[in-house]
């Protein structure tokens, strides 16, 4: 990260005790990994508590650019009974300003996040200027950050770096980063013993969950490219199931190969753990998808063409498909560009052997 040459009003900025917003879902979270970063390494001594959702806290919390997280339910928050959600509010704002923040950074920035960052009583308030979802006029930190650009157009992780500009934060580094734990790799072990797979084949993982049904690849492709990798590529397939996916166990248990391997217990640490050791990860566009590339795995991700480039991971070892619909991509597509990363993994760990 390089510095502006500070103002001198930022040479005399010094907050001791920082609140982070960050409202974004799970694969958002992730993607604001390296605008956490940047404020750590802005502010070094200070402490810093990032509110954020349940999956993204644990995020947080494997960065390490964080004290601590504040961990709210953003959709009880939003979508609760009124009179319960108010009353959530209300519990949260007091312990917000039981904290005494002195400085506030809102990086997704929607109106009631700015609302509670000025409700915290901090006298400096930095928001993301979204036009037509933020409150940003209740920041009052200056220079004013950019106004936000086309979310199709500029990535996520440049749009959260953008609001660190007035901190004179530019040429952060982009990519977004983690660092599994040992009490998790050691979880991961003990279960891929149990497959009998914690050596030899290489572990290809498949997602295929996603939010939205328009954006998952159907579930027998999934199993169609597993029975071929097993069949040409001697791998062990590795299947991960979250929550929105319990109900397809039985499908998954029924169409996959009988090598393949289903997890569908795991923790986000653990997921981070298990995506570590793939040779690669094929995913819908999904929050773990953004987990496993910044674990260090590669990654085939399957869009269609309305999806925007702005949210796809950085790094030249990812292969993002494109198809009019998902449904349309074929299992022959997606075969070639995972051999191909399996491929060239094998090939750099021969070159480093």
């Amino acid at each position: 990260m390089i510095l502006e040459k500070p103002s001198s009003l930022l040479m005399t900025f010094n907050p001791h005790n920082i609140l982070v917003i960050d409202f974004g879902q799970l694969g958002d979270v992730v993607l604001s990994l390296p605008a956490l970063r940047a404020i750590r390494e802005r502010f070094p001594q200070a402490r810093i508590i990032v509110v954020v959702g349940k999956p993204g806290a644990d995020v947080v919390n494997l960065s390490g650019f964080a004290n601590a997280t504040f961990v709210v339910d953003r959709v009880a928050l939003r979508d609760g009974p009124k009179l319960v959600s108010i009353g959530r509010i209300a519990k949260l704002v007091k312990k917000v300003r039981s904290e005494k923040f002195d400085f506030v950074i809102d990086l997704h920035s929607l109106s009631e996040t700015n609302l509670l960052g000025f409700l915290s009583g901090a006298p400096k308030r930095l928001y993301s200027r979204r036009p037509g979802r933020s409150l940003d006029f209740l920041g009052d930190f200056s220079p004013r950050p950019p106004v936000e650009e086309d979310h199709r157009t500029r990535h996520l992780i440049d749009r959260y770096l953008d609001v660190l500009i007035p901190l004179g934060v530019t040429n952060a580094e982009r990519l977004p980063r983690l660092r599994t734990r040992p009490e998790d790799d050691k979880a991961i072990d003990k279960l891929l013993k149990k497959e009998k797979a914690e050596a030899g084949s290489p572990l290809i993982g498949l997602f295929p969950g996603a939010g939205h049904a328009s954006r998952r690849w159907p579930l027998e492709r999934f199993a169609e490219l597993a029975d071929y990798l097993v069949r040409n590529d001697g791998v062990r397939p590795v299947v991960f199931a979250g929550p929105e996916e319990r109900p397809l166990l039985a499908r998954m248990k029924t169409l996959f190969p009988r090598s393949a391997i289903i997890f569908d217990k795991l923790t986000i640490p653990q997921l981070a753990a298990a995506q570590a050791r793939l040779a690669v990860l094929v995913s819908n566009d999904t929050g773990p998808m953004h987990i496993a590339a910044a674990v260090g795995t590669p990654v085939v991700l399957l869009l269609d063409r309305r999806a925007p480039e702005s949210y796809i991971p950085l790094g030249d070892q990812h292969r993002v498909i494109y198809s009019g619909t998902i449904p349309e991509i074929s299992v022959d597509e997606v075969y070639g560009a995972t051999r191909a990363l399996l491929a060239g993994g094998r090939t750099a760990t021969l070159f480093a052997s």
